[in-house]
């Protein structure tokens, strides 16, 4: 197993796929009584957050814990890094703490590789900037064999604000490597310089390729990031590219529509569509845990 998990591009597909084979085996832990696994007792496991999250910082600190590991969540804001403290001092500071595995999210791209350079213990990049989501793309390939049973050869359109997107990127490179063919939809100022050169086809109509989508995954459209008009109108993006009743309608019978979420309700997906029998969106909160537990399973258990 790789000692660092940066980027979806670090997992061959025996590796990938030993991951999603281990989280199956970490979900049957939900079903018992008891949820936990003494494996990674005496390890200690720092989730280091420069960004605001909710779903990933409590997803990495209940697979964690599961594990039985000791946890310290530490927070940019009210820190020292607020007082001006660099990423490498702070790196220190954890490293003198004994940390075994350091969970980073960070603005700045790239900061996760700068981080594993200064620490001994394992990093994972829990997203950085607009680079990658790598753990996402793992949860959302765990989420898509569970439902329709095999991932070589699905047709995957990921939908929306590709430009902004570290789960659009970490998603394509993954499922290209598990053998899924995936189509990118987006107005042309919301894809990057370069997608060209990515593992997958570009398209600007949704309405042509949802008849022959086995799975169509919804961006956020991430406002926060936007220092520009990439679009004319919230109702324009909603209208050309966002999933409402009729569009799902269109897709074939077995076809699954997911989202990482947060979501603009009524801008990137309507309402019915998040709450249908389709939807994945909850099933991947469930999932991101047992992933993430297989995750650091795998980094730390076999550690002495």
């Amino acid at each position: 197993m790789i000692k660092h998990l940066l980027s979806a591009a670090d997992l061959d597909a025996p590796t990938a796929t030993l991951v999603l084979d281990t989280a199956e085996e970490m979900a049957s832990l939900a079903a018992r009584e008891v949820k936990k696994l003494p494996t990674l007792r005496g390890r200690t496991v720092v989730n280091l957050f420069y960004e605001d999250s909710t779903r990933t910082r409590i997803s990495f600190e209940a697979a964690a814990k599961r594990l039985s590991a000791d946890v310290i969540n530490f927070s940019a804001k009210g820190s020292s890094v607020s007082k001006g403290e660099s990423l490498k001092d702070t790196a220190l500071t954890l490293q003198a703490m004994g940390a075994d595995a350091v969970v980073i999210r960070h603005p700045a791209s790239g900061a996760p590789h700068r981080l594993a350079n200064w620490v001994d213990g394992s990093v994972v990049n829990a997203g950085d900037g607009t680079h990658e989501h790598p753990t996402q793309a793992l949860l959302d390939a765990y989420t898509m064999r569970s439902r329709l049973k095999r991932l070589a050869g699905l047709n995957v359109t990921i939908v929306g604000d590709v430009l902004h997107s570290r789960v659009a990127r970490s998603n394509v490179q993954l499922l290209h490597t598990l053998g899924a063919k995936v189509t990118l939809v987006a107005p042309p100022t919301l894809l990057p310089v370069g997608v060209a050169a990515w593992p997958a086809a570009t398209c600007y109509d949704l309405d042509a390729v949802v008849p022959d989508s086995d799975v169509v995954m919804m961006l956020r459209v991430q406002r926060e990031r936007m220092n520009q008009a990439y679009f004319p109108s919230e109702r324009e993006y909603a209208r050309r590219y966002g999933f409402d009743v009729p569009r799902m309608r269109r897709l074939p019978e077995h076809a699954i529509v997911m989202h990482p979420g947060p979501m603009n309700r009524g801008m990137e997906i309507s309402p019915e569509v998040a709450d249908s029998a389709r939807s994945t969106i909850v099933e991947q909160v469930a999932n991101g845990v047992s992933v993430r537990m297989a995750v650091l399973y795998l980094l730390l258990g076999g550690k002495s």
